[in-house]
């Protein structure tokens, strides 16, 4: 599956120069990772988002969140977010923050 290039790069500008963030591609779409750790992507048009288990079910309620379901069975601690929920730039900064913030309490990879 594609990945939506103006998302990405949508993405790429709210993460500006940061230093520690590296892209790959997975999971057929391009992921943002900050010391090994996934903080967020983009499959299709919709966002992942790594937002930890302790924030997940609050994540569920905002507009165009639902689980993660990539294998079939829900991911708990990430989310897609499709683009009711980042088309606006202040949504899709938060998104990206709430990534950014749950990875950078992780140990590094």
């Amino acid at each position: 599956m594609a990945y939506d290039e103006e998302l990405a790069a949508r993405v790429r500008e709210v993460l500006g120069r940061r230093r520690g963030i590296s892209e790959k591609k997975m999971f057929g779409g391009l992921a943002f990772m900050v010391n090994g750790h996934m903080a967020c992507g983009i499959q299709g048009d919709d966002l992942m988002v790594r937002v930890g288990p302790d924030d997940y079910e609050a994540a569920l309620k905002k507009t165009g969140a639902r689980p993660m379901d990539f294998t079939g069975r829900p991911l708990r601690g990430m989310v897609y977010v499709d683009p009711r929920g980042h088309r606006r730039a202040p949504s899709l900064r938060a998104w990206v923050e709430k990534g950014l913030s749950y990875v950078r309490s992780l140990p590094p990879k």
